[in-house]
């Protein structure tokens, strides 16, 4: 039977979580740790998205994910099967890191947010990792990145939305201790956990009003016959944001894209325009060789890889991509 296509729209935020093969540990060293929390800051930027939260225990993750662009699917595979890869290569293992399929439960903003992100942050205190009074310190979680300061967390790291859902609090060191309050009041009594539906949090379609709950539904409903549950619309919206940033690209470096098939398929800026758009969208490899005239898809990966590992033979191209990085944004 196949498996149902996930409900994919711009702006939709989920809770995503997966485990370990057959539930084996993924972060039982530091470093396996911080390569997936890198790993999820280049997703971000790859594919726009917003994280509100997350989490990571001794054999899985969790995140409080947002995409913006309605790219949850591309962005997740990218995301698993990069570390899988560079978890691999570290272990000297072949075979997948994780158990298979992701759960991605839809997630209502506001409240049932910040009740989701209460649920990340209290994980290891609830599983006896880390004592509450300790958990600033614990390592692995979003909760540890948010109180040190806006100075010390990425952009894609974001808390106004559900610090605002438990009672106006603000990303100020006040604000910060009023949270660390709440999350104490929680964890004082089993009861009240139970009435945020942390026993709920990783189960079900989704974590919402029944109104909410039922709206959704029904849009998709509408959407059953799209090619998927994202629908033609978001693939036609990725595919103008790729358009756009290639031309902003281009114009950038002064180069011209109607004269781009007379050039070599390895001319160093269109090898540069491809390692700059991969870094910050969910491109395929197809459409930057169809675009850019730079032959198979496969042609495409080796020549991003190398220029990416800063190889002597795409010094050029290092220059040209350190340039687009530094002055175009978006």
């Amino acid at each position: 039977m196949a498996r149902k296509p996930r409900i994919e729209y711009a702006g939709a935020v989920y809770h995503v979580l997966n485990r370990g093969n057959y539930r084996g540990d993924l972060f039982e060293t530091a470093g396996a740790a911080e390569a997936f929390v890198s790993c999820l800051g280049e997703a971000c930027e790859r594919m726009g998205w917003r994280v509100h939260g997350y989490c990571l225990m001794r054999n899985h993750y969790h995140l409080a994910l947002e995409t913006p662009r309605g790219n949850l699917v591309s962005g997740v595979h990218w995301l698993q099967s990069t570390f899988g890869n560079r978890f691999n290569r570290y272990r000297g293992e072949r075979g997948r890191a994780f158990q298979g399929r992701y759960q991605a439960i839809l997630v209502e903003p506001g409240v049932h947010l910040a009740r989701l992100v209460d649920y990340l942050h209290l994980n290891p205190v609830r599983a006896r990792i880390v004592a509450l009074e300790q958990l600033a310190q614990f390592r692995w979680s979003s909760y540890r990145a948010f109180t040190r300061g806006a100075g010390e967390r990425p952009a894609w790291l974001v808390c106004a939305e559900w610090l605002r859902a438990h009672g106006e609090l603000t990303d100020t060191p006040a604000g910060w201790r009023s949270y660390a309050e709440h999350l104490a009041w929680l964890m004082a009594d089993e009861g009240r956990q139970k009435d945020a539906a942390f026993d709920r949090m990783s189960r079900g379609w989704a974590l919402g009003s029944e109104e909410w709950q039922r709206g959704v539904a029904k849009d998709f409903q509408a959407m059953d016959q799209a090619a998927d549950w994202g629908g033609e619309e978001v693939a036609e919206l990725n595919r103008v944001h790729w358009r756009e940033r290639l031309e902003r690209g281009a114009a950038e470096i002064g180069a011209s894209l109607l004269g781009a098939a007379a050039e070599s398929k390895s001319a160093p800026w269109k090898i540069a325009l491809a390692a700059w758009l991969k870094r910050g969208s969910s491109v395929p490899n197809r459409w930057i060789s169809e675009h850019l005239h730079m032959g198979p898809p496969d042609a495409v990966s080796r020549y991003v890889g190398e220029v990416t590992r800063g190889e002597a033979s795409r010094a050029e191209a290092g220059v040209i991509l350190e340039q687009l990085t530094t002055k175009v944004r978006g």
